[in-house]
């Protein structure tokens, strides 16, 4: 990678979140990370990435509303956004289905526990890296 891209993790699960930024480090990003909701969006306006890697069920603030500050906000707006949960593809009675990640205009969206390779996949394909 000629220009080393920037990510924020976003997950309220430390494991997780330092996995998911200690294999995006070996791709080649530059990750930093976010325990909650709250604290993302400080980070995202304190130094916007190139990307977010966004749970999206925390407490104090969950993913959805996370991406839709983003994107109603010009400056984050174009803020590549990659959604995690462990909520099941066919749960469509809940506010954490699928359908509703991809209706918050998220870039894309992956049930955990998604695998290393399909996070750096998904990252590099939004941020057009080959």
């Amino acid at each position: 990678m000629m220009d080393k891209k920037r990510v924020l993790v976003v997950d309220d699960e430390p494991d997780f979140a330092l996995l998911v930024q200690g294999n995006l480090q070996k791709e080649g990003f530059d990750v930093d990370v976010a325990y909650n909701g709250m604290e993302g969006l400080e980070k995202i306006k304190q130094n916007p990435p190139d990307a977010v890697v966004l749970d999206v069920m925390m407490p104090e603030m969950d993913g959805y509303e996370v991406c839709a500050q983003m994107k109603k906000d010009e400056r984050f707006a174009d803020i590549a956004i990659l959604m995690l949960t462990a909520v099941a593809d066919h749960v469509t009675s809940t506010r954490y289905s699928h359908f509703d990640g991809m209706s918050m205009e998220a870039d894309d969206y992956l049930a955990k526990p998604a695998s290393a390779d399909e996070i750096t996949d998904s990252l590099k394909s939004l941020l057009n890296i080959a």
